[in-house]
């Protein structure tokens, strides 16, 4: 069984500026096949931004997807994990935050992405995450 984030993580970083517009970022989400992006300037993390929030916070706002940039929409100061902290850290701040993916930093730099997926994965397929993880995905089916 994993112990830490690193064995666990997806590494790698699917990022866009925070100047770019929705479109910009709906579409790398689409030609990733994944439904969020992390907001990066600098090489730092400053934002997550979901298909969800595209969905809620511009789209049915009436917002102009063309002209509206992924900073004014995107979840900022997400929380995070680190590579070297446990799996049952990152399960206890997905369950007190609502969240169902987390940001891998290091050093403050962005390293990778962990869902509540990954985490499931290595965990007892009869546990309470599990169960989560099977209801929600058909609830938001992207993530």
């Amino acid at each position: 069984m994993a112990e830490y984030v690193r064995e666990v993580m997806t590494p790698a970083v699917v990022a866009v500026r925070p100047d770019a517009s929705l479109v910009e970022a709906a579409q790398l989400m689409r030609a990733q096949d994944i439904g969020d992006v992390m907001v990066t300037g600098g090489g730092q993390i400053i934002g997550v931004l979901t298909d969800r929030d595209i969905t809620l916070r511009a789209v049915a706002e009436g917002a102009d997807p063309l002209t509206v940039s992924v900073h004014s929409v995107c979840t900022p100061n997400p929380v995070v994990v680190a590579p070297d902290d446990t799996v049952s850290e990152a399960v206890q701040l997905m369950r007190a935050h609502a969240v169902r993916r987390l940001p891998v930093v290091e050093s403050g730099t962005p390293v990778g992405m962990v869902s509540i997926g990954d985490l499931a994965l290595h965990q007892d397929p009869s546990s309470a995450l599990a169960d989560i993880s099977r209801a929600e995905a058909g609830h938001h089916p992207n993530h």
